[in-house]
């Protein structure tokens, strides 16, 4: 059974890019050092937002103390579930990079973390997250369509 979706958690979408924007930094840095060790430290962060959800994430906690009261409330909330999926994607990626450079296939570390930064930073610099839109997509294809043909 579902939830309702008045009753689904919401999310601040400035929170989101912002944590967008930092996990855009801890990538670039990952190749710009050529160094797992920060992808490892994404990885944790994606993980919390996977399993204890982005407003608990260390990102979303910085966000809510520290940039958030600084702000006006927002226009309006977004649901997590997309936001959430997107992390386990991000989280996805940043282990196959971690494998890679672990196991000595740095062509696979630098390809999955590139992918991921890539992903970061179009949601840090535009709001659009491509890991929430597959989201959506997957939910329409596993949701059957209630419209009727005339």
């Amino acid at each position: 059974m579902s939830t309702p979706a008045a009753q689904q958690p919401q999310v601040d979408p400035r929170g989101l890019r912002f944590a967008a924007a930092l996990t855009t930094v801890v990538l670039a840095l990952t190749l710009i050092l050529n160094n797992p060790w920060p992808l490892a430290v994404q990885a944790v962060v994606f993980a919390i937002s996977v399993v204890f959800g982005v407003q608990a994430s260390p990102y979303g906690q910085l966000f809510k103390r520290l940039v958030r009261p600084r702000l006006g409330p927002p226009k309006e909330l977004e649901d997590a579930a997309p936001p959430r999926f997107a992390q386990l994607v991000g989280l996805v990626f940043a282990v196959l990079g971690l494998i890679g450079y672990f196991a000595g296939v740095e062509v696979l570390g630098v390809v999955a973390t590139g992918f991921a930064l890539v992903a970061a930073f179009v949601n840090a610099a535009v709001g659009l997250c491509l890991g929430c839109e597959a989201y959506l997509l997957i939910h329409r294809i596993r949701t059957p369509s209630t419209a009727t043909t005339s």
